[in-house]
């Protein structure tokens, strides 16, 4: 089995902005010559979140009022008060919620995602941040 590492680089602006990265990815499995196993997409940061969703603004719009209701943002939350202008609790709780990472299998050459599938990035921090992606493939 081979182990091929990659990343992206993308400027966000926060405010749970949401990055459509799966061309991206295939590329970077078209490119390592594997044709069959797995692979994973993970970010390096915990204010931010890796998804699978049906990528339209109706999901969109609807994931950002979903997650400002569930973890709306609050000044009196501890990692705010305990750290003197930090604004960002809730960012870290809802990448906490969603999770850094997720993992596809692939087979010749090609993600097996389903048809309406797409993999994004989700920023919910309170400013723009440069955000790196690790995709890691296993495979032959």
């Amino acid at each position: 089995m081979a182990v091929t590492t990659s990343s992206i680089s993308l400027n966000m602006t926060g405010d749970t902005q949401v990055e459509n990265v799966t061309s991206q990815i295939q590329t970077i499995l078209s490119q390592s010559g594997l044709k069959a196993g797995i692979l994973t997409v993970f970010v390096k940061h915990t204010t931010a979140a890796v998804m699978i969703i049906e990528d339209e603004p109706g999901i969109r719009a609807d994931t950002k009022a979903f997650m400002e209701r569930l973890i709306p943002a609050d000044p009196t939350l501890q990692h705010n008060t305990q750290n003197p202008g930090e604004d960002n609790a809730h960012s870290h709780l809802r990448g906490q919620l969603q999770g850094p990472s997720v993992t596809i299998p692939f087979n010749d050459g090609a993600m097996t995602l389903g048809t309406w599938q797409q993999i994004v990035i989700i920023d919910f921090d309170t400013r723009p941040r440069t955000r790196e992606i690790v995709i890691q493939l296993l495979g032959e």
